[in-house]
């Protein structure tokens, strides 16, 4: 989960690069890191995505075309980006933000993997339209 490790690099410099659909992390250990928006969509700390507990994780499909509409500061450790889906309930931390750059490979990897074996998608419009929730749950999903 995203904590707040002080040894962890801060970022220096965090640029959204709309076209390209990418965050450009730069952090004051030299890294510089490129996320694209889909990856950090996928792999959003909050709830919704990853449960509320090991082997709750929601896999995420359809994201490939999302875009960041913005991206809020939340104090000094962490950002809230806004999803063009309306997912903004992620508090991305410094050290949760280091750790997706320095494994983005691996974790990319992992995310198709999983694609694959549970016949997912990448694409929004191969997704079929999910049934209207009823009432209920803890309240954090909409």
């Amino acid at each position: 989960m995203a904590g707040l490790d002080p040894t962890t690099p801060t970022p220096t410099n965090i640029t959204v690069h709309r076209n390209a659909k990418q965050l450009e992390l730069r952090f004051d250990d030299g890294q510089v890191f490129q996320l694209p928006f889909e990856f950090l969509r996928v792999y959003s700390p909050s709830a919704e995505v990853r449960g509320h507990g090991p082997g709750q994780e929601v896999l995420q499909q359809g994201k490939r075309d999302i875009d960041v509409l913005a991206v809020e500061p939340v104090g000094n450790y962490a950002i809230r980006p806004r999803f063009s889906d309306g997912h903004d309930s992620g508090l991305y931390s410094w050290d949760y933000l280091y750790m997706l750059g320095s494994q983005h490979e691996t974790l990319w990897e992992e995310y198709l993997q999983r694609l694959e074996e549970e016949n997912g998608t990448r694409d929004p419009e191969q997704i079929a339209p999910e049934p209207p929730k009823s009432g209920g749950g803890c309240g954090h999903h909409h």
